[in-house]
């Protein structure tokens, strides 16, 4: 199920209902079929995506966690790891643009997810 995002100001981003989910927790909102992040609450939500973007370890560089050891094809056998700040970012940009507007984001979903 997919989760769509769209600014009073700047447009919309859309992402899947388990990504979408994990970042309104942060906020700290309720993960109903439609809701708001309103002008006054844009400020915070940025802030806690931030923080909780930067305080996720990231990935080992390396299969052995040796980062000196080079990746060689045989150590690709998962795919790669994406981190929640990767995850984060659209969302911190368009809270942003529209935080500048002084404006508002709503998200819809087919159902609660």
């Amino acid at each position: 199920m997919l989760v769509k995002f769209t600014s009073s100001t700047s447009g919309q981003i859309m992402m899947f209902a388990p990504v979408a989910r994990q970042l309104l927790e942060v906020v700290g909102k309720d993960c109903s079929a439609r809701g708001v992040i309103t002008t006054e609450q844009l400020p915070e939500a940025i802030t806690r995506l931030r923080r909780a973007a930067a305080e996720q370890p990231g990935a080992p560089a390396a299969a052995d966690g040796n980062p000196d050891h080079p990746r060689t094809k045989s150590d690709d056998d998962e795919a790669p790891t994406v981190g929640l700040g990767q995850r984060a970012y659209p969302l911190i940009e368009i809270l942003q643009w529209t935080q500048q507007e002084e404006g508002f984001v709503l998200w819809e979903a087919e159902k609660d997810f």
